[in-house]
């Protein structure tokens, strides 16, 4: 069971990544995100529904394994937080590329609540700043749409 946890909250070992593994665990994400939008909303909400709490169980058991409080290698965070960060986003590369870099702004930047989030402990708490990332990313993602950014193409 170890095996499979360390697998899953390692973001297929995406985590291992020497350097910035948070960003290797969301560019994991992406192939995951534009499956899952292939398939519509319905099935892209069923997928959050099950990886959220997942998420919450294995990033607290990875805790334990790796023997370490939020350890870097843990990225399954990073994947729910974008997932989130894209729902409802047309999977259009520009959409991604914004979502993406927004993603990480907001992930790193612990911008408040998200702060507040971290500090709940365990698999929780591993997990909830990164939900905030992604509520916060993909509310931008919206309001640089609407606004008519030149980066931003597609519609929605």
């Amino acid at each position: 069971m170890d095996r499979l946890v360390v697998f899953i909250a390692t973001g297929a070992y995406s985590g291992y990544s020497p350097v910035a593994s948070g960003t290797a665990g969301t560019l994991a994400a992406v192939p995951l995100y534009y499956l899952l939008s292939y398939f519509g909303h319905e099935i892209y909400i069923g997928a959050i529904v099950v990886i959220l709490p997942l998420s919450f169980w294995v990033s607290g058991k990875a805790e334990k394994i790796f023997d370490k409080k939020d350890s870097g290698l843990i990225v399954i965070d990073e994947i729910i937080g974008f997932l989130i960060a894209m729902l409802f986003i047309p999977p259009v590369w520009s959409f991604v590329v914004a979502g993406f870099i927004l993603f990480r702004f907001f992930d790193i930047s612990k911008i408040y609540p998200a702060s507040k989030m971290e500090k709940l402990g365990g698999g929780f708490g591993v997990v909830m700043d990164d939900v905030v990332a992604g509520l916060y990313s993909n509310i931008a993602i919206r309001l640089l749409a609407a606004a008519g950014i030149p980066l931003i193409y597609g519609k929605f």
